[in-house]
């Protein structure tokens, strides 16, 4: 059976909206989200194709929001270092 290779498959555009709702549970690093899940489970559960598309929402709207967004970005990660440093030196 052959098939009609002038049918493409169509891009899912995604709404902003949802976009920014994504982007807003991944934590600083990328790789979990503030509820524990990691961004493969929150892809899935969102009816995304692939996590990688949560990563490039993230990209894009930092590059949207700036150098301010940037400069928090770095400083959450120094906190969230900083607070396990604290958490293995209170459970010694």
């Amino acid at each position: 059976m052959k098939t009609n290779h002038s049918q493409k498959r169509q891009r899912r555009v995604y709404p902003d909206e949802l976009k920014k709702e994504a982007v807003s549970f991944l934590s600083s690093s990328g790789q979990m989200l503030l509820d524990g899940q990691a961004a493969p489970s929150v892809a899935e559960n969102l009816g995304l194709p692939h996590p990688s598309l949560l990563y490039r929402w993230k990209a894009q709207f930092l590059d949207q929001e700036g150098a301010a967004a940037s400069t928090l970005e770095v400083r959450v990660r120094q906190l969230q270092e900083q607070l396990r440093r604290t958490e293995r030196e209170r459970d010694i």
